[in-house]
């Protein structure tokens, strides 16, 4: 499974790529404003500065919901480097432009995916990845996992090439969950991924080694 990190934070995307097992980076307007980057231009430059951090794909999200404005802000984000993804909504012509790009060969990520059946519009699209927003089904007393099973079981009796990226990651078991089910890729916090350090025997082993080890010497 991908580990993709879902933030705007420059600082926390370089402490997930330096611990060796970031594959990617997600982002979106509500983050981008979290880092204080607003305006059109610093927005663009910020993309930029994600992409020479990290080495995989990185998802830059448009902001029009029509379907001529989608593609004129989606190719502008394309052309800023080669590891863009265009991130469209869930929306009519946000699958008209997945087509479209995808008809070109340009990466593309459809979010705000909350049913079976929107996955599987965004395949048929074309879409490099799908964003099951799983977090948000939660908060609304969904099962935000059972999305994931029903996505996985629907590409794999079709075998549709669209990557399931399983979106508003919250916690560490979140991840362990999406894991199970066969998610191609999540994307979350860096507390998220750092939690999937922890463990109390861990420490505590590690601490009697250490302990052993200074008696010896």
């Amino acid at each position: 499974m991908k580990f993709f990190i879902d933030t705007a934070n420059l600082d926390q995307i370089r402490e997930a790529q330096a611990l060796g097992v970031l594959d990617g980076v997600t982002t979106n307007p509500s983050l981008m404003a979290k880092e204080g980057i607003t305006g059109a231009d610093n927005i663009l430059k910020h993309y930029v500065d994600i992409c020479n951090i990290v080495d995989g794909d990185v998802s830059a999200e448009v902001i029009a919901t029509d379907f001529a404005g989608m593609i004129k802000e989606g190719e502008a984000l394309a052309a800023l480097n080669p590891q863009i993804v265009v991130k469209l909504p869930m929306i009519a012509d946000g699958v008209k432009a997945c087509k479209y790009f995808s008809d070109k060969g340009i990466k593309t990520n459809v979010t705000l995916v909350f049913s079976a059946g929107q996955a599987l519009l965004a395949a048929k699209a074309g879409a490099t990845y799908v964003s099951p927003f799983i977090g948000r089904l939660d908060d609304i007393s969904t099962d935000g996992l059972n999305l994931i099973s029903e996505i996985r079981h629907i590409y794999d009796n079709y075998g549709f090439g669209t990557e399931i990226l399983a979106a508003s990651v919250r916690h560490t078991m979140h991840i362990i969950d999406c894991a199970k089910l066969g998610s191609d890729v999540m994307t979350g916090p860096l507390s998220a991924i750092k939690g999937l350090l922890k463990h109390p025997l861990t420490d505590s082993g590690l601490a009697q080694f250490l302990a052993d080890y200074k008696k010896g010497n």
